[in-house]
């Protein structure tokens, strides 16, 4: 009896995968760090590093789905894996806060790089900007159209119509990768470089990260396909499409907010290309 398990909660086993873990974001780091200051070997520390976070991804999320079919998570657990969830996107927030930070100090008060920017933002050494509605419009109406289609596929999941489900994530699968194939067209003809400006640089890195985020995104609805199509998800415990949904659904709204300030705001008035 004394064994006997009496909360709600799920008591974690000893697990390597934190360590891991940790392990493999320090690597991943310093290998980035020694390839860009030009290191030796600085590159196959970052693909080790980048491998052996993956392969963390993969083996840490596998010990949850098991946790998960194994009963572990009640409905107390999973309340508090929505916790983790919100809490992440929040620091996924602050992150993104940053770089609308940098991108509105530069164009407010230009003067304060007057030695880069000309006094001036975007900057003159900057010919033309990218013309919001051409294919960022679009890109912006591809990805509302994904929110969309990832509420239909989740409604559908939680009335039991799988078909629905499977469906639905199809269509926003195809619609995020549609919206990265048109980025990536969108900056292999872009009138400006990466680095020579803040404008150029601060656009990248926003514009750049968000991509990233969709990717990322794109290959955890990928994830959530895979899981629908074995019969992992029911109607009264899903949360990893839910989490999914939320991250989705980030990117969404954070994309509005770039296309509004970066690509409308901030180059209004000036010659598009």
């Amino acid at each position: 009896m004394s064994g006997t398990k009496n909360h709600d909660y799920h008591i974690l086993p000893p697990d390597p995968w934190p360590f891991i873990g940790a392990f493999s974001a320090l690597t991943l780091t310093t290998g980035g760090a020694m390839t860009m200051h030009g290191m030796a070997f600085g590159k196959y520390v970052l693909l080790v590093g980048a491998l052996a976070v993956l392969t963390t991804f993969f083996s840490w999320f596998s010990n949850i789905v098991k946790e998960a079919h194994a009963g572990d998570h009640s409905p107390v657990v999973q309340l508090h894996l929505r916790y983790g969830m919100i809490l992440f996107i929040a620091s996924e927030v602050m992150f993104f806060v940053g770089w609308f930070w940098a991108f509105f100090d530069f164009a407010l008060f230009p003067s304060t790089l007057s030695d880069v920017t000309g006094g001036q933002f975007p900057n003159k050494a900057i010919e033309a900007v990218m013309n919001p509605f051409d294919l960022p419009l679009l890109n912006t109406l591809i990805l509302l159209c994904s929110g969309t289609t990832v509420t239909w596929a989740h409604h559908a999941l939680i009335h039991g119509d799988r078909d629905g489900l499977k469906k639905g994530l199809w269509a926003t699968i195809t619609l995020g990768v549609l919206f990265t194939s048109i980025q990536a067209y969108e900056y292999a003809h872009a009138p400006f470089g990466f680095g020579g400006s803040p404008y150029s640089s601060a656009f990248y890195m926003a514009t750049g990260f968000h991509g990233m985020h969709v990717l990322i995104g794109t290959i955890f609805l990928c994830v959530c396909q895979r899981r629908a199509y074995a019969g992992h998800f029911t109607p009264r415990q899903h949360f990893g499409f839910e989490a999914a949904a939320w991250y989705w659904h980030f990117v969404d709204v954070v994309w509005l907010f770039l296309f509004v300030a970066v690509y409308v705001w901030g180059g209004w008035g000036y010659a598009t290309h």
